[in-house]
């Protein structure tokens, strides 16, 4: 038997080309009608169609009105779109919403999948360059990702933090009063657990930084691990295997639930008083 050759991955920004093509084409239209029908120049419009130029959000509000759709190609650019995540961790929101459990460290930041929309919304504005529109798309990105929690069949979620988090006035002490009040009333949810591991635990395997481990219904886990720049999914047997050991390495330093919930208590009340 012939070797079997398998094809390579399409691309968003390459579906994105292919149902443009096939929608003009249906039309009738050459590459030069369309793009005096949209204002491009139907070179530009070959490059869209062949994924070599990045297109631009006006590009596809024209192309939806001139063919006449209601939201095809914005679903599809949202996919290449930048400001709506970054490429690296697009498959995450994917492997979150089919996991049946996600096992989460933080040493700096409450978790995306436990914040309130100020409290992302401060984080997401840090980034050099972060435009108003920008950051208020990235947070209903991430509010959107919370509603997994929100469904029939929510996965087990258990989060452990450094208690550090508690304590970094992200926003200042009503957003942080606000995110600790929240972290408290997520901890009522049957299937969210969350610990913290105390400071005078001094150091620990999870200093280097977050990670997330999502167990699926079929085929391998998956993580996810946080860098500076970017971020990393992958689902090698060795890897995961490797964060998962620091995970439970991590967690069995964290204070029991019960006590947790205490320090959270008592932190919301010290930044109710300041």
């Amino acid at each position: 038997m012939p070797p079997s050759l398998e094809m390579p991955p399409v691309t968003p920004e390459a579906a994105f080309g292919r149902e443009l093509r096939r929608l003009r084409e249906a039309q009738g239209w050459s590459l030069d009608a369309f793009g005096t029908r949209v204002g491009y120049s139907g070179t530009m419009i070959g490059y869209f169609e062949r994924a070599k130029r990045p297109v631009p959000e006006k590009f596809v509000t024209s192309a939806e009105e001139t063919l006449g759709l209601k939201g095809e190609l914005v679903a599809l650019w949202k996919e290449i779109d930048p400001k709506t995540a970054p490429r690296w961790f697009r498959q995450w929101p994917k492997i979150e919403s089919a996991a049946v459990s996600i096992r989460t460290w933080e040493p700096l930041v409450v978790p995306g999948l436990m914040q309130t929309p100020e409290y992302a919304r401060v984080l997401l504005s840090a980034e050099p360059g972060a435009a108003k529109e920008q950051v208020e798309e990235l947070v209903q990105t991430r509010l959107q990702r919370q509603s997994i929690f929100q469904g029939a069949s929510p996965p087990m979620y258990a989060a452990v933090i450094d208690e550090g988090v508690l304590r970094r006035p992200i926003g200042g002490k009503s957003v942080m009063k606000a995110q600790l009040e929240h972290l408290i009333a997520l901890m009522d949810h049957p299937k969210i657990t969350l610990q913290v591991v105390p400071t005078e635990v001094g150091a620990t395997p999870g200093l280097l930084g977050g990670f997330a481990i999502a167990q699926l219904p079929s085929g391998p886990d998956a993580a996810y691990l946080e860098s500076a720049s970017n971020g990393q999914v992958t689902d090698r047997v060795d890897e995961v295997r490797a964060i998962s050991l620091r995970y439970d390495t991590i967690r069995a330093w964290a204070h029991p639930l019960h006590v947790t919930r205490s320090v959270i208590r008592e932190l919301t009340e010290r930044y109710g008083d300041e």
